[in-house]
């Protein structure tokens, strides 16, 4: 379990009352709870790192145990340093990195395998396979997602053909797979509830969005089990109870990430966009009761189900983002603290002709390259560790400009309206580093000048 540290906040005061909702945020990298008032202010919060392991190239994986000991330690954490208890609490809601595959023992509740997180890509042989195949099409008409290792489906294959004995226990219904928002729901209920809601659901290539159910049709092709499969419901509705933090709390609320942000910047109508950064960077745009179909390999996703109506986003994806400054501390230790990338980039007069492709694990939207890797372009005996921690906060520009220019290229009023910054939102929790502005600019090869900007127009933050 990772050490869990609590915050109070400004809005911290005597003022605060309630009913107050307790928020899992369960990210790719961290765990946290935060208090909000009836004022939607946050009025506490506790967060915890927990390890990432990297078995082999390519491949990511999370202990489904860290998570779940860590979201305990931090709903306990919150609660304690905002003074309540659960007869204060009137619901938890829980976010949660999505694709993610946790694949766990219906009777006990153990895991059979660490999780394999979204970004990992070991299943990239077996999805071309079903490229060239000619599966695409299929995929894409029922999930309105493309064939990549990225979403869940050949994760959880995976798990079904490796773990000795998984598939055939799969089969007679006694393992049962999730998401982590499910998996988190199956151990606060302890066990009663196996249920998912549809943002999560249309990110595994086995729901059909269009439908509002499993699908058959891909079940069989990717070979999954109908019994191993969440029920999936409404983003907002009653799940069940949590009776494990010394009294009842009703769990009122679930949604993926970046289907959650999409909410939380108020992108509540069509035409209105909004990109966050965290490990990744995801650009969502708001497209109402219509799943819009990209010409430019972009996706269609849920946006939100709230009383049996779907609401649709197209979505572009950056696998890194705030990914590429914790590589700056973690991998290069040319960094101790994130906040020291600014200061650093800002200090130059430009980047030197220094670039980053921050292909860590492929690339994401536009491109949907997963045989790509990281690279660093220009460096010189000049070059110094300023120079790499630039190129790497451009590089999270140079991919968002990429995103822009596909979103605007589907066509449409309203998406053009996006594209002109009409309604687009930014933020995140990798969103409090601002870029260089003003004479410090980059210049892109292929555009020219990029960057500039009023401070504090977006921001990067670990």
């Amino acid at each position: 379990m990772g050490d869990v540290s609590t915050s109070s906040h400004e809005t911290d005061a005597p003022g605060a009352t309630g009913p107050f909702i307790l928020a899992i945020d369960q990210g790719t990298t961290s765990t946290r709870t935060l208090v909000f008032d009836a004022a939607h202010r946050v009025i506490a919060s506790a967060q915890a790192e927990f390890p990432q392991h990297y078995p082999d190239d390519g491949w990511v994986e999370h202990d489904a145990e860290d998570i779940w000991r860590d979201t305990l330690a931090t709903m306990r954490g919150a609660l304690a340093k905002a003074g309540l208890s659960a007869a204060d609490i009137a619901a938890i809601g829980i976010t949660n990195q999505r694709e993610t595959v946790v694949l766990w023992d219906r009777a006990t509740g153990e895991p059979l395998h660490r999780a394999i997180v979204w970004q990992d890509r070991r299943t990239a042989p077996v999805c071309a396979e079903l490229r060239a195949a000619g599966h695409e099409p299929l995929v894409q008409a029922r999930t309105g997602l493309l064939l990549d290792p990225y979403f869940s489906a050949t994760k959880l294959g995976w798990l079904l053909d490796t773990v000795p004995g998984a598939r055939a226990r799969a089969e007679a219904g006694e393992l049962a797979f999730g998401t982590i928002d499910s998996f988190l729901l199956w151990r606060l209920t302890e066990g009663r509830l196996h249920a998912t809601d549809a943002t999560n659901a249309s990110r595994t290539l086995l729901y059909d969005i269009h439908a509002g159910q499993w699908c058959p049709d891909l079940c069989a092709l990717f070979r999954v089990p109908a019994a191993v499969l969440p029920e999936v419901r409404d983003s907002a509705g009653a799940f069940d109870m949590t009776r494990l933090l010394g009294g009842e709390i009703p769990i009122c609320g679930i949604a993926g990430d970046q289907q959650a942000a999409l909410v939380g910047q108020a992108c509540l109508s069509p035409g209105q966009a909004k990109i966050t950064y965290g490990t990744g960077g995801f650009m969502l745009l708001n497209t109402g009761g219509r799943a819009a179909v990209s010409r430019q390999r972009l996706l269609t996703t849920i946006a939100c189900r709230v009383d049996g109506a779907t609401q649709y986003a197209m979505e572009g994806s950056l696998f890194v983002a705030g990914a590429a400054i914790k590589w700056l501390r973690d991998g290069l230790g040319v960094i101790v603290e994130a906040r020291q990338t600014q200061a650093m980039a800002a200090a130059l007069a430009d980047n030197g002709g220094v670039y980053m492709v921050p292909a860590f694990v492929g690339l994401g939207a536009p491109h949907w390259c997963t045989e790509a890797r990281g690279m660093l372009t220009g460096l010189t005996f000049g070059s110094t560790a300023a120079h790499i921690v630039r190129a790497a906060l451009e590089s999270v520009a140079f991919q968002t400009a990429d995103l822009v220019t596909a979103m605007a290229a589907d066509g449409g009023a309203w998406q053009w309206g996006m594209a002109r910054c009409a309604g687009r939102r930014a933020g995140g929790g990798h969103s409090a580093i601002r870029p260089p502005h003003g004479r410090n600019r980059a210049r892109h090869p292929d555009r020219g000048v990029a960057g500039g900007g009023a401070p504090g127009d977006a921001d990067l933050r670990v």
